[in-house]
């Protein structure tokens, strides 16, 4: 493996455990009965019930291979293995929800077991005809016995699968190539009348792949070349979406990740491990961990190896660990192109002495008081306007169109671009948003005065 694709594995690591326990990390807990929701490549039986699941991914992009590239890809996901509690009855075993042995309690449970495939591949052989490439992962039943009375049974279900992949040549005077890859689930399984669960011990869970060119580049889907943006417009990427991973600047790896990423994608180094959910900030779980109570953890513990790890880092976390988590500021690139030194830690905690905009720096500015005309209406601190998010807005943003919004700020950016940061008018937790400078931000040309 090369050492981009070293660097890539951490973040592919966070996506293929995405979501993979949620907090309170107990299996008795609501949201750890529905699972599985990231990057599922259902058998295709199943799939083809018009049920929202689907069999495959599809990743468009674009390369300029060297002479003589090859492609090296991985193709990695989450093989789903039934943890069951046994007991003895007689001269068998019967299966339980827990037994517990010596103080410690296993509970029956889903757990995963981490799968990879390897192809390499010449480039110029991806040319005309589609390469398929396909794998076979065996099922298996592993047994760990606790006691003479208790054990563990571990069962896996065999899945297939193909990796599919094709290159076309760009047309046009600047060369270049599309990219086409496919992963796709072709585990037979007779699925009638099955539910998810079932279908999900036949499923791919958590696919993604990484791509590496022994020589040559990718081509950025968010930030292309201007000869290319036309190209990387018509790619067409479907429960995958790849971007460019390893030291910034790199360009001959890839992540398709069934998580939307930005560019060179980085774990923070504050983090002190996995918590399985990225969406959240890491010292606000690891603080609410902190608050379990001693049978919530046991509970925990019992659940999963991979959440019985997570309680014991975040009860041994030194103080020291724990306070990097806390109110680290990073500045953007200046528009100079120069790094700019890393602040001095804030505690966020304690009030500023000053406004946080710093008027010593720029007397001028004051988002609190300052004013943008929008439409020849003056907008400002505590007025109403209606959203209107534009094309380049995330779903987050879609999912709120046409809603009412009050302005707490109005911000100029070092591109002399006005920004507006509002809370929801009918949003009955705006006030607590808005006591921690929490908000939704939009362009001038995002919202509608009133």
């Amino acid at each position: 493996m090369t050492s981009a694709l070293d660097q890539a594995k951490a973040v592919a690591d966070a996506v293929l455990y995405e979501g993979y326990l949620l907090y309170p990390y107990r299996a008795s807990a609501a949201k750890n009965k529905v699972r599985w929701q990231w990057g599922v490549l259902m058998p295709p039986a199943f799939a083809g019930q018009d049920n929202g699941e689907h069999a495959g991914s599809r990743t468009e992009l674009l390369a300029e291979p060297g002479e003589d590239a090859v492609l090296h890809v991985r193709v990695r996901f989450l093989q789903l293995q039934n943890r069951i509690v046994e007991v003895v009855d007689g001269s068998d075993f019967r299966p339980v929800p827990t037994a517990t042995v010596a103080g410690t309690e296993y509970t029956t449970f889903e757990e995963a077991v981490e799968q990879e495939v390897d192809a390499v591949l010449r480039f110029t052989d991806l040319f005309g005809s589609e390469t398929a490439v396909p794998f076979v992962v065996p099922g298996g039943e592993d047994i760990e016995r606790i006691d003479d009375s208790v054990r563990l049974a571990r069962l896996r279900l065999p899945l297939r699968g193909v990796l599919r992949l094709r290159a076309e040549p760009l047309p046009g005077p600047f060369g270049g190539v599309q990219l086409i890859v496919r992963v796709e689930n072709t585990s037979p399984w007779p699925a009638d009348g099955a539910s998810r669960d079932d279908a999900l011990r036949h499923a791919l869970i958590g696919a993604h792949s990484l791509l590496w060119l022994s020589a040559g580049s990718f081509i950025s889907q968010l930030d292309p070349p201007e000869w290319a943006r036309v190209a990387v417009g018509e790619c067409v990427n479907e429960r995958a979406w790849p971007v460019l991973v390893g030291t910034e600047g790199q360009r001959e790896t890839v992540l398709c990740s069934p998580i939307i990423l930005y560019d060179y994608p980085q774990i923070a180094e504050q983090s002190a491990g996995n918590l399985f959910d990225g969406t959240e900030i890491d010292e606000i779980l690891t603080l609410r961990t902190m608050t379990l109570t001693d049978e919530e953890k046991r509970q925990a513990r019992a659940t999963d190896g991979r959440a019985a790890e997570l309680i014991d880092r975040v009860d041994n976390l030194p103080p020291e660990l724990l306070d990097r988590l806390h109110g680290t500021l990073r500045y953007l690139r200046a528009v100079t192109g120069e790094d700019q030194p890393e602040p001095e830690r804030v505690d966020i905690t304690e009030p500023p002495a000053t406004p946080w905009w710093d008027p010593g720096a720029d007397a001028s500015m004051s988002p609190e008081t300052d004013s943008v005309l929008i439409n020849g209406v003056p907008v400002a601190k505590g007025s109403r306007v209606r959203l209107r998010p534009a094309k380049r807005a995330d779903a987050h943003d879609m999912f709120i169109a046409g809603r009412i919004a009050v302005v707490q700020a109005v911000l100029l950016d070092v591109d002399d671009e006005w920004h507006l940061a509002v809370t929801l008018e009918d949003d009955l937790g705006a006030d607590l948003y808005a006591a921690h400078g929490r908000y939704r931000y939009f362009g001038t040309d995002e919202v509608e005065p009133l």
